[in-house]
């Protein structure tokens, strides 16, 4: 369920980047109004202005809806089932202590004398 609402959401958003990409500025109204053909569009005679504000704004909604149905399904996923993390740690290893050496002498090894 997860992996097929990323695959939507991602494909929304793509979408979406494309829609404003392709959308003229407000800057390109201006030249517009000067007889550039804008009454022989494919949209009308306003253009594909309102077609595409409208269709970003569906597709923001989506996005945004998805992206709620994301967060839900990972607060979901991430709960732990049962217990706690303190109950998923094993108990220390002892290690014995070393055992001391036979004869009561002391652990460290002495030099032999130098003969000169």
């Amino acid at each position: 369920m997860q992996t097929i609402l990323l695959v939507i959401h991602v494909l929304i958003a793509l979408s979406l980047i494309g829609l404003v990409l392709i959308q003229h500025g407000k800057g390109a109204d201006m030249g517009a109004a000067f007889g550039s053909g804008a009454s022989t569009t494919v949209f009308g005679s306003r253009g594909a202005g309102s077609f595409l504000t409208r269709t970003t704004a569906v597709l923001a909604a989506l996005f945004f809806a998805t992206s709620i149905g994301l967060a839900f399904l990972a607060t979901r996923m991430s709960q732990a089932p049962t217990g706690s993390v303190v109950d998923t740690i094993e108990a220390p290893v002892t290690v014995p202590a070393p055992a001391q050496p036979a004869g009561g002498g002391s652990d460290v090894p002495t030099l032999p004398a130098k003969s000169q």
